[in-house]
């Protein structure tokens, strides 16, 4: 019987090890930490915003979340200009995939702003002389009179009349547009210090080292024509588009509080001054008319 009972005991062990490993490799919940792990391993990266790039090659497909302004801008052009080359309805209506042109085609017309046209030059009048006919008078009938106007007159000679001078050829000076065009007030967009300047090494705008968070407001009001960060080398961009052509950008923000389609109104917050695609806190602003790059400083008022 002790026999026996030993074992029954060494039996229940045994089935109690099985036990206990069955239940370790069966199937089940696995702790936070190896399923936090295999997220992390088995999760796929998210998708990259695209980034728009100047063309090489006078074209540009569209993809998700492009803009024409945003193309425009990325190009130097003028978004009028890409909607006439690739006859668009609409700068708002553009497909994913479509292939627009960014030159004109042959026979294609220049848009030119008004203000870029020469200045008219005044030229004298010149008036042709006034020829004047004897006037006809009844006379009554006399041997004297019938002498009179039956005889010959002589030739009177008629002094030539001399050409008017030609006028002086000059070259047309073109005017700059004026720095408050179709804009009434233009606005500082932060506050900060003037670290980069119009031209300084190929810029476009000028830079402005602030605070992180610190607000970017816009300079005139206008609306959101683009939003995202979908153009190389401005991280989190805004566009504005303002009467008279003028578009602005602010870029590096860290975030951004407006969306595309807003209105928005001069000094209105619409940013938050950052580093995204930057190597320092800043903003780096722009000026654009027609598609071609402006000194904000000849638009913006003078500070103390």
């Amino acid at each position: 019987m002790k026999a026996v009972a030993g074992h029954g005991v060494r039996f229940a062990a045994v089935a109690l090890a099985a036990w206990a490993l069955t239940a370790c490799t069966a199937p089940g919940p696995a702790p936070v930490s190896d399923r936090s792990r295999m997220v992390a391993q088995s999760g796929a990266p998210r998708p990259a915003t695209p980034q728009i790039a100047p063309s090489t090659n006078g074209r540009h497909t569209v993809q998700r979340g492009d803009t024409l302004y945003a193309i425009a801008f990325a190009n130097g052009l003028d978004y009028r200009e890409i909607a006439i080359w690739n006859q668009l309805e609409s700068a708002d209506l553009i497909l994913v995939g479509q292939v627009l042109r960014l030159s004109p085609p042959p026979g294609a017309v220049e848009i030119r702003p008004l203000d870029d046209e020469p200045a008219p030059s005044a030229r004298p009048l010149v008036e042709s002389p006034v020829l004047r006919e004897p006037q006809a008078v009844l006379l009554p009938y006399s041997e004297a009179n019938w002498t009179q106007v039956s005889t010959p007159r002589p030739a009177v000679a008629v002094a030539p009349v001399a050409p008017p001078p030609a006028p002086v050829a000059t070259k047309p000076q073109v005017p700059a547009p004026a720095a408050n065009a179709a804009v009434d007030t233009w606005l500082w967009p932060a506050d900060g210090t003037l670290a980069g300047r119009f031209g300084a090494a190929g810029g476009k705008g000028i830079d402005i080292v602030g605070q992180r968070n610190a607000p970017v407001k816009a300079v005139a009001p206008g609306k959101v024509v683009y939003s995202g960060s979908g153009l190389r080398g401005y991280g989190q961009l805004l566009i504005v588009k303002h009467a008279g052509e003028f578009l602005s950008a602010y870029a590096h923000n860290e975030s951004i509080l407006v969306k595309q389609g807003d209105m928005v109104a001069a000094g209105q917050k619409i940013a938050l001054m950052g580093d995204s695609d930057a190597d320092r806190v800043k903003l780096h602003f722009e000026i654009r008319r027609y598609g071609k790059p402006l000194d904000p400083l000849t638009y913006l008022p003078e500070r103390s």
